[in-house]
């Protein structure tokens, strides 16, 4: 606050104010994210002085009203340009698409972009930026693909954004499309794109590759570095984060506090308890980086997946600041592979004081008291979510083979080939549980008979794709299966049987992180215990399809469901054009 009124005193001291000096002092007011005085000192200079704006004010005005994410005043003002005439401004319209896009209204963004008569790349990247940021992977690949048939040349800002936008996608092809794009483009030693690439891969599974690319980077600063340790830790390779993280110090960067997010992430996944503990206390102590939210919620993680469930409510008791849905949330988890009701009922009380419209926290809560057979309770929680009209995402797996990518959901039986995956899953099945399957049917939510729960975990998702992958891929190939929801217990026991009786290479990512199975053993060594896989028995699913287009010879189709009134976006299937 000093600064500014520092600025203001210095600027009542200007005795001749033009145009450029009231430019200056609003956009002040608009990076320091002041709204209000942005606005005062606008209607000062237009109504006192008589002064009209250019684009520049116009453009800080617009960002002061996204950064406050003050939806409607900035509605207002985008029909005070209309009344003034300023719509003709290709840079006052590029504001305008970033504002609605970033505050949720994709369709204004849109038709702002669509009435342009000719949009240069910023207006381009506008557009291309709020999809990507809002995970329309699907969307902002065919807005990359618009930008270059319009014979527009990309810059490190599109790249950058397309290669941000399509890692929750996930597929191989596509970051092999992208990093072709990249050396075709120019932006072969770029390293903040060379650093969203190696993410992509990472994310794709091909860890390899990643740390290729990174090793390709000339002089990587602290955000690549952190990358590459991120990478480690979503595959659940603690000590190697550790190595990296070493190796990152040793070269002269300093680490910041997402480094040491991500560090202390990759000690939750590999149950490096008393490493994280070092970590945790090192922060301040040796590199000056105070312990923030994201931190907490690690170490809480950490110590609550290892059984220190005291210890993690005793952390919490200590923060020095009120602890967010993340802290509370780690707890719940950590209580619900524990089997810690009071503590979880606890925990999740305190979820739905700071956010009562989170399905998540409902079933999370519901599957502890299911797992302890507790079904009046479970009930109880369930009843409640539907009072509040919470349903939870459909699960589905994702599965790419060849020039296509298919989707499975739970029970599907939509494939062509359907009665042949089934047929494969149930010889399988019978193979692993005469090698000694244990299965895990308190993953099922309801209070049925013990054969009907088996029938319903048979059916899971990841279980279909990973019997077509066995179907369709030859022996020396890995299966990799992207999942929307946590991998359940049971498919997890299933993957490392099969892994060992097929002599597959097994590769499965759900949203927390990567696991790799081979010889009957995942690389999260057991120690990440994952949440059950709920649907709910009755929904209507309506599909329609989009195409994109990779490059000339190859498009993917997406099919969305929709389910009451959310629309889910998945990657569905590409069709190799002939």
């Amino acid at each position: 606050m000093g600064g500014i009124v520092d600025a203001q005193k210095l600027f009542d001291e200007i005795p001749d104010r033009d145009l450029v000096s009231w430019n200056s002092f609003i956009s002040g007011f608009s990076r320091k994210g002041s709204l209000g005085l942005c606005l005062d000192a606008f209607h000062v200079m237009r109504k006192e002085f008589k002064m009209a704006p250019n684009e520049v004010t116009l453009v800080s005005i617009i960002s002061a009203y996204t950064d406050n994410a003050a939806l409607y005043g900035g509605r207002c003002f985008h029909g005070f340009l209309v009344k003034n005439g300023n719509l003709g401004e290709v840079k006052v319209v590029n504001a305008l698409i970033n504002m609605y896009g970033k505050l949720g209204m994709l369709d204004a963004a849109y038709d702002l972009f669509c009435a342009l008569q000719m949009p240069n790349l910023v207006s381009w990247n506008s557009l291309l930026v709020v999809h990507a940021h809002r995970g329309l992977s699907v969307e902002a690949m065919n807005i990359f693909n618009s930008i270059r048939r319009d014979g527009i040349q990309p810059d490190q800002a599109t790249m950058v954004a397309v290669l941000q936008g399509c890692t929750e996608m996930g597929i191989t092809q596509l970051a092999q499309v992208l990093h072709g794009c990249i050396f075709k483009c120019g932006f072969a030693a770029d390293m903040l794109v060379l650093t969203s690439l190696l993410s992509l891969y990472a994310k794709s599974g091909r860890l390899n590759v990643a740390k290729d690319v990174f090793g390709g980077i000339n002089h990587p600063d602290r955000v690549a570095w952190t990358a590459i340790l991120a990478s480690y830790a979503m595959h659940g390779l603690g000590r190697e984060a550790i190595e990296v993280f070493g190796d990152m110090v040793k070269s002269g960067v300093c680490p910041d506090h997402v480094t040491f997010t991500h560090l202390l992430s990759a000690c939750s996944h590999a149950g490096l308890v008393s490493e994280g503990r070092e970590y945790f206390e090192d922060m301040s102590a040796v590199y000056g980086v105070q312990p923030q939210m994201d931190h907490y919620s690690c170490m809480v993680d950490l110590l609550g997946r290892s059984g220190l469930l005291e210890d993690a409510y005793g952390l919490i008791k200590k923060m020095p600041m009120e602890p967010n849905t993340g802290v509370w949330g780690a707890l719940l988890g950590a209580c619900r592979i524990h089997h810690n009701i009071d503590l979880g009922k606890e925990a999740a009380e305190n979820l739905f004081r700071l956010d009562s419209s989170d399905h998540r926290n409902y079933i999370m809560l519901s599957n502890i008291y299911s797992a302890s057979g507790r079904w009046v309770e479970a009930s109880k929680i369930r009843s409640l979510m539907k009072e509040r009209h919470l349903v939870r995402n459909i699960g589905y797996s994702l599965i790419e083979h060849g020039n296509r990518v298919y989707q499975f959901l739970v029970g599907d039986q939509s494939h062509p080939d359907s009665d042949k995956i089934y047929a494969k899953l149930e010889e399988v099945i019978q193979k692993i549980c005469e090698a000694g399957l244990v299965r895990q049917t308190e993953f099922v939510l309801h209070d049925v008979d013990e054969d009907v729960k088996v029938d319903m975990v048979n059916k899971h998702s990841e279980k279909l794709a990973l019997a077509f992958g066995l179907l369709v891929t030859s022996n020396d190939m890995p299966i990799t299966i992207i999942k929307n929801l946590r991998i359940c217990g049971d498919c997890h026991s299933v993957m490392k049987l099969v892994s060992s009786i097929e002599k597959r290479t097994i590769i499965v990512r759900d949203p927390k992180r990567f696991h790799h199975f081979a010889n009957g053993i995942c690389s999260c060594k057991d120690y990440c215990s994952t949440l059950p896989t709920y649907v709910p028995a009755r929904w209507a699913a309506y599909k329609y399809v989009k195409v994109i287009t990779l490059h000339n010879s190859v498009q993917v189709a997406v099919l969305f469901i929709v389910h009451r009134a959310s629309v889910h976006p998945v990657v569905c299937e590409d069709k190799k054009l002939v």
